[in-house]
């Protein structure tokens, strides 16, 4: 079984936690409809990529 040498401080134990903290999720503006979607995706509001219409959307019924 692997047992550590020495104690780690907790300097070197919170430095190693540095990158485990939860990122904001990217959002941008679609240039169709103007509703909040994802960088690189579909807007799943309007059906719109890269300025053209991708997905058609139906009525909802």
């Amino acid at each position: 079984m692997a047992v550590p040498k020495k104690k780690k401080s907790k300097s070197r134990r919170d430095q190693g936690r540095s990158h485990d903290a939860l990122k904001p999720s990217a959002h941008m503006e679609c240039s169709n409809c103007g509703e909040l979607k994802r960088p690189h995706h579909v807007c799943g509001a309007c059906g719109h990529y890269d300025g053209r219409e991708v997905v058609a959307k139906t009525a909802a019924a």
